[in-house]
């Protein structure tokens, strides 16, 4: 009587095949993942400059080297050819501009002020809303120009 089952070991085949198939794949796909990175650095490079202060201003070349970067936004104070007086890019009146900047620095970690003002503003107005900045109490000014201004030696400058 050795008679065997043969759906028995029909079954057994059909199972062993289809754990065969059902296995994990042992590779990673790195290409969907790469392609999201990609975009995201897509992103972050048209966005990163227009994060900073965007208000239209000529500045003066000089040949001074830029100051490395903070970690904190930088707070500027902007004279237009205009006359008018920003905030970041908010219009201030001059009454006002003092205790905004109070207000402002009583939040931040960094003190410094920077100011940025057009080539054609006289050097007189700018002067003035230093004195009221030092005044106040704002130590640590900062003039914003453009590099590749003429060096003293009648050379110009690297851009």
């Amino acid at each position: 009587m050795g008679a065997t089952l043969p759906t028995a070991r029909g079954k057994g085949a059909r199972r062993g095949r289809a754990r065969r198939k059902a296995q994990p794949m042992a590779e990673i796909n790195v290409t969907p993942f790469v392609d999201v990175m990609l975009v995201l650095l897509i992103i972050f490079m048209v966005a990163a400059p227009l994060l900073t202060v965007g208000v239209p201003v000529n500045l003066p070349e000089t040949a001074a080297t830029a100051l490395p970067s903070e970690q904190e936004e930088p707070l500027t104070v902007t004279l237009t050819a205009e006359g008018l007086l920003l905030l970041q890019t908010t219009e201030t009146p001059e009454a006002d501009l003092i205790p905004r900047l109070r207000a402002i620095m009583a939040e931040r970690a960094d003190d410094k002020v920077y100011i940025r003002a057009d080539g054609a503003i006289a050097y007189e107005r700018v002067v003035q809303v230093m004195g009221a900045l030092n005044a106040a109490g704002f130590n640590r000014i900062a003039l914003v120009t453009e590099t590749g201004g003429p060096d003293m030696d009648g050379e110009q400058a690297p851009r």
